[in-house]
């Protein structure tokens, strides 16, 4: 009889971009060597923060208005443009390459999250679909942030980008996240938001717990709720350390 493939949940709270980024690292690290299972995770900021993608510049940071520059800043380990993370909620999927799941195929792993976000928010009226065109995007070029640039695969509302996401790959692991917008505060960061479209009482979780369904019955996984191990909380703290100190976060 063959091992039940699990997908662990976890429903997050709200955090900082350091203590955020770290988690991502540690389930990506436990995933990569087999110690946990492949896991989607949702959560917040504690504060407006500002996260560069890996091969932007600090000085692209620091060439933005005095309001944006004030922010906490957070360097991710995924490329992209940079993300005002503020009234938005943020997935990670970290999925296993070394088990036969149908998406580990960078496009196809976009689509499959995609395409989940598309039919859940579809059932509740809101029509999102994918930008389209031949536009690929380009992990080191490109306007400052993220909302900005323009990817086939970006989910748009109402002509406005909504969901965008990136990846970082290891040897048996892949890290998938992105940022899905409810309300924008800030205007220098072009963005739709979703909150004042599917209007009020506004279900949050009731919309994640079906895209969690989704994404399990696509993957093929049995869908868990779960938490962090011992051993990610610990690297988490570890981690911590990296991604609120200058050595990370101002190494280019």
């Amino acid at each position: 009889m063959s091992e039940e493939k699990i997908l662990r949940v976890i429903f997050d709270g709200a955090r900082s971009g350091a203590e955020n980024m770290a988690v991502d690292e540690a389930v990506l690290l436990a995933v990569n060597e087999g110690t946990a299972p492949m896991t989607l995770r949702f959560y917040r900021w504690s504060e407006p923060t500002i996260s560069l993608g890996y091969f932007q510049t600090y000085g692209q940071f620091q060439d933005q208005d005095e309001d944006i520059r004030r922010l906490p800043l957070v360097r991710r380990q995924t490329g992209g443009g940079a993300i005002l993370h503020d009234d938005e909620i943020t997935y990670s999927l970290v999925v296993s390459l070394q088990d036969k799941v149908p998406a580990t195929d960078i496009t196809d792993l976009y689509q499959l999250v995609h395409d989940a976000f598309i039919a859940v928010l579809g059932k509740r009226d809101v029509e999102v679909g994918y930008r389209g065109g031949q536009e690929s995007g380009n992990s080191q070029r490109g306007p400052f942030f993220c909302f900005a640039r323009a990817h086939r695969l970006d989910l748009v509302l109402e002509g406005e980008k909504l969901l965008g996401s990136a990846q970082r790959r290891m040897k048996h692991a892949v890290l998938q996240h992105g940022s899905l917008i409810l309300g924008r505060h800030f205007a220098q960061q072009p963005s739709a938001e979703l909150q004042p479209v599917i209007g009020t009482p506004f279900a949050l979780d009731e919309i994640l717990a079906d895209v969690t369904r989704q994404i399990g019955k696509e993957l093929a996984l049995s869908v868990k709720k779960g938490e962090l191990s011992d051993l990610e909380s610990e690297r988490t703290r570890e981690l911590e350390a990296k991604y609120a100190g200058e050595v990370w976060n101002l190494q280019r």
